[in-house]
């Protein structure tokens, strides 16, 4: 069975995004770049929500061939276009016909996320991986069928924003940590057990 990974990045202070819905306040770094890298080159799927898929899909597809970037985010963006994506939502539309991503993605209802999701685990292929997608997440989350949280903690606090979790809790084991050169970023791998799971 395959497993769904949720990659993120937060602050110190656990906020997913600071105030004003500001992404930038967290430390993306090479060392975030890597990882991320490093994660798609195991993917065989990638999950998405409406908002992420709305931001993606107008900015990854270009940058393969787009010689002011880094040679990590030309890569990333070659393996995103060529993954296949499912973005969960009641009103997006398909990219169009000349999009990158125009023969790889589907579009999934809200009220069959989840039964398609539970599909795609038990499907053969690499990993099902998640970035931004928040508000998806937490619903798959809040049923069972997230394997692991890869969380990468920066050293900044930011104060207000959104929080990377909802008041609930969770029962997780540390998988290891992670550090990276010329970063201050730590990596946090655990794996999601159930409430009811003896530690």
């Amino acid at each position: 069975m395959r497993k769904l990974l949720v990659v993120n990045i937060m602050s110190l202070d656990g906020y997913f995004e600071g105030p004003g819905h500001n992404v930038m306040v967290l430390p993306m770094d090479s060392s975030f770049d890597e990882y991320n890298l490093e994660r798609m080159r195991a993917a065989g799927t990638v999950l998405l929500g409406a908002k992420s898929y709305e931001a993606f899909s107008g900015f990854w597809p270009f940058v393969e061939n787009d010689p002011a970037a880094s040679a990590a985010h030309r890569e990333f963006s070659k393996l995103y276009n060529a993954v296949d994506k499912v973005v969960v939502s009641n009103h997006a539309k398909p990219p169009a016909n000349n999009h990158p991503w125009a023969s790889n993605t589907t579009i999934v209802k809200r009220a069959d996320a989840r039964d398609e999701v539970t599909k795609l685990k038990q499907a053969k292929g690499g990993d099902i991986v998640m970035w931004g997608s928040r508000t998806l997440w937490h619903d798959l989350l809040d049923n069972g069928l997230v394997d692991e949280l890869h969380l990468m903690q920066g050293p900044v606090v930011v104060g207000g924003g959104t929080h990377l979790f909802k008041q609930r809790p969770l029962n997780l084991k540390l998988l290891g940590s992670r550090g990276f050169d010329n970063s201050d970023n730590l990596l946090n791998r655990y794996e999601v057990l159930p409430q009811d799971a003896k530690r």
